[in-house]
């Protein structure tokens, strides 16, 4: 089942929904919201299986609305956490693992399907890129969580662009501090939660992203260092993880390109769907559109670029 949050109006309250084929039913008649969107999706992550059947027959004989004619919102507007996944994927290296990390991505930055990405008037990150990434959603409470276990406590998945403002080469801005990806709207999510017995394999999902109708990120799951059941386990051991708390699972670096104003981008994961967002920059920057082709860069051309000469 494909979970969302919608308006029926720009100024209407945002209301829980489930997306279909045939459009989007509201949900709302099947429980209580809560005192906020997000927590009224909390509460439907919470008592999922006891609210199923009630979203059931709201599918078979409620009249849905039009995709086209309400508006998607981020599915988890405000989540308590967002983890994100240091790198985490081979990109064709062959080598050892490198140690599974994570950084606390701001949860005011998340925005959803059709909105904008606002590129922050600072002069000092010298470079936006973008991360399409698999998104783990919990279900909580979640602690010392065992890979075996892992899930219990997966309700199921979105997608996460993780927008990062760069340094130098790769180097995400302010080094070591992790800043440079916590500006405001630098989490676009959704555009729904789809339940996990939806995908049958988290580590075989393709995540696609656009930029301009290009097609930059195009990679499988199955690319990870550390895989989905470790990645629950080695989060939930350092911290408690609630109910709409997210786990974004890091990103395949091929393709890595700017952002720049005037664009529109789209993310799409297997099983997921597709959203479209818009860029915005104030000072109107400009990069060259191409792929990043650095000394650091997995791109296969630049590795043959950049081999060392023997």
């Amino acid at each position: 089942m494909k979970l969302v949050l919608f308006q029926f109006a720009a100024d209407a309250d945002p209301v829980p929904g489930i997306l279909t084929e045939r459009g989007v039913f509201n949900a709302r008649p099947a429980l209580r919201p809560a005192a906020t969107p997000q927590e009224t999706m909390q509460v439907i992550i919470q008592h999922f299986d006891r609210l199923r059947p009630a979203f059931e027959h709201l599918i078979n004989y409620a009249e849905p609305r039009p995709l086209d004619a309400v508006k998607l919102l981020p599915p988890l507007p405000r989540p308590g956490k967002i983890l994100c996944c240091i790198g985490n994927y081979w990109e064709h290296e062959q080598r050892e693992p490198r140690p599974l990390n994570m950084f606390l991505k701001n949860p005011d930055a998340v925005i959803g399907p059709g909105d904008t990405i606002m590129l922050p008037e600072l002069t000092e990150p010298w470079i936006f890129m973008h991360e399409a990434e698999l998104a783990l959603v919990i279900k909580g409470p979640a602690k010392n969580v065992g890979r075996e276990d892992w899930k219990k406590h997966v309700f199921g998945y979105t997608g996460l662009i993780d927008v990062s403002a760069r340094g130098e080469g790769r180097r995400t801005w302010k080094a070591g501090s992790w800043l440079g990806k916590s500006f405001d709207t630098f989490a676009p999510i959704g555009p729904c939660i789809v339940t996990a017995d939806e995908v049958p394999d988290p580590n075989d999902v393709i995540v696609r992203f656009w930029n301009d109708g290009q097609l930059r990120h195009n990679y499988n799951t199955d690319d990870m260092e550390h895989r989905v059941p470790e990645l629950v386990e080695f989060a939930s051991s350092i911290m408690t993880l609630n109910s709409g708390d997210l786990i974004a699972c890091g990103t395949n670096h091929e393709g890595l390109g700017a952002r720049q104003d005037g664009e529109s981008v789209e993310i799409e994961v297997q099983h997921v769907g597709k959203m479209q967002l818009k860029v915005a920059d104030p000072l109107k920057r400009s990069w060259e559109k191409g792929v990043y082709m650095g000394v650091d860069s997995t791109n296969p051309e630049a590795v043959k670029r950049h081999r060392p000469q023997g």
